[in-house]
């Protein structure tokens, strides 16, 4: 059979109209690439970043050297005062007037408080009623006693002349007597009654709350409305008014170690510096060595007093001593350079003192040694050079070697 060429030419395939496969579009792969890429660089600058700890900085300073007073024995101790008191009244009551506040300066037997004292003058005006009702039945008995001592007189009289009896006599005679009896007795009740009077005004008295002596009020207890008692009653009752301290008694309270007390006599000289004031040299000396040791802490306890007060001495403050010796009290040494940081960048881990260096962006340990203390600055005598970059506050997570970068303003 033949075949029309024109069927034939219906059965071929159009290649060039045929439907192609899809392809895969490269911008897609492009795409992924670049979003892994983006993916591992923020990656690496976060958790390089987590890595170098921000810290604040300072540069270590260096001062000259000077001359301090040759010592035998270095301690530290505490100002305290030998006058310290914590005013109170001498019975419960309740407060309505206080006249002091904290830093008032104030005089022996200055009026510090008042109590409430309503009941004891109340008390007082019905012993004073007493009195009054006493003494007016002694005027009574003084008018019976004259008419009696009359009658008595007239009795004798009537004896002599053999007029009256006897038991005439003995009647008007004890009618005298008990007369007299009764006026003495009237006026030991008076005299009762007056001591009475008296104690209720001693009472009234010690509702006016004093100053045992001039001095600073540190403390202000109570307030009016409250009650206080001389001895602890429990609940919300108050054991005092104010606390008050005599600044001309201040003195060092030092604990010394046992094992160095041979090393400080009665009157020896000591050069004392308060932590507030690293500068200051006080001259000082040891007023006594307490007769006896601390058990626990193997110290014994020294007194050492001023040899002249200052305002700026203030009682609990902070004070290295230095003992002197006495055979030599004027010898002095040169001491080398020091160095001066914020007290801030010293740092104590494991028992020993430590503070961080920064060198470019890694930090470095160093073991310091402090020779003394003031509330902002440390002196430090090794382990750190001048112009040592030095991390302030440092943060626990720091490590030898880890990295930081200084925190901008």
């Amino acid at each position: 059979m033949a075949l029309d060429p024109q069927s034939l030419d219906r059965l071929r395939i159009d290649r060039e109209s045929a439907p192609t496969s899809p392809r895969r579009v490269p911008w897609v792969w492009l795409l992924v690439v670049l979003l892994l890429t983006s993916v591992v660089w923020w990656m690496k600058g976060s958790f390089g970043s987590a890595r170098a700890v921000e810290v604040r900085v300072t540069q270590v300073r260096e001062v000259s050297g000077t001359t301090v007073a040759r010592t035998v024995l270095n301690a530290s101790g505490y100002v305290t005062a030998r006058r310290e008191a914590t005013v109170s009244a001498k019975q419960t009551g309740k407060v309505v007037e206080v006249l002091v506040e904290e830093g008032s300066r104030v005089e022996a037997n200055q009026i510090l408080a008042r109590l409430d004292a309503s009941n004891l003058i109340a008390n007082k005006v019905y012993a004073e009623a007493q009195r009054a009702a006493a003494k007016s039945a002694i005027k009574e008995t003084e008018a019976l006693l004259k008419q009696a001592e009359s009658a008595y007189k007239r009795t004798l009289d009537l004896i002599n002349a053999k007029i009256a009896t006897v038991s005439d006599l003995d009647k008007s005679e004890s009618d005298f007597r008990s007369l007299q009896a009764r006026e003495q007795r009237q006026q030991l009740e008076v005299t009762v009654v007056e001591k009475g009077i008296g104690l209720w005004d001693q009472q009234l008295e010690d509702m006016i709350i004093r100053a045992p002596f001039a001095g600073v009020v540190t403390a202000k207890n109570a307030q009016p409305g409250e009650v206080i008692s001389p001895m602890s009653a429990g609940g919300f009752t108050r054991t005092g008014i104010c606390t008050l301290v005599d600044m001309e008694s201040l003195e060092v309270e030092v604990d010394v170690n046992e094992s160095y007390i041979n090393r400080v006599a009665a009157g020896q000289p000591v050069e004392a510096t308060l932590d507030a004031y690293p500068e200051w040299k006080i001259p000082a000396k040891v007023i006594a060595i307490i007769p006896t040791a601390d058990r626990q802490k193997a110290t014994v306890r020294v007194r050492v007093g001023f040899e002249s007060l200052d305002p700026r001495m203030l009682p609990q403050m902070g004070v290295k001593v230095g003992f002197r010796n006495a055979e030599e009290p004027a010898a002095t040494v040169a001491t080398g350079p020091r160095m001066v940081v914020p007290r801030s960048a010293i740092q104590e881990r494991d028992g020993k003192q430590i503070a961080w260096v920064l060198r470019g962006d890694r930090v470095e340990r160093r073991a310091v040694r402090i020779e003394s203390y003031s509330s902002q600055e440390v002196q430090v005598v090794a382990g750190l050079n001048s112009g040592d970059r030095l991390v302030l506050d440092p943060p626990l997570s720091l490590s030898e070697g880890g990295l930081a970068r200084e925190r901008k303003p």
